[in-house]
């Protein structure tokens, strides 16, 4: 059996299956139970003015949640902490 056949069989029968797992798997994966925490931090992090962490491990949308990114009005805006 020349090389490309050999090759072209096992693209047809076991690497199809393989793909096909390693797909499923990352489906799984990606919404498993308890990911929503972390999907929720990743898509808000171009929202947050700091480069610090997140102060509260909530996600925003739960009540009571805060950023940390806002300031009081009793604040002083030049004691707030600026980007670098």
């Amino acid at each position: 059996m020349e090389t490309y056949s050999l090759l072209r069989s096992f693209a047809d029968s076991w690497m199809l299956l393989a793909l096909v797992v390693f797909f499923i798997g990352v489906v799984l994966w990606v919404f498993r139970p308890g990911a929503a925490r972390a999907h929720d931090e990743a898509a808000h992090i171009p929202l947050r003015h700091h480069d610090s962490p997140l102060a509260n491990t909530d996600p925003p949308h739960c009540a009571g949640a805060t950023s940390g990114a806002t300031t009081s009005a009793t604040e002083d805006p030049q004691d707030a902490p600026k980007p670098h």
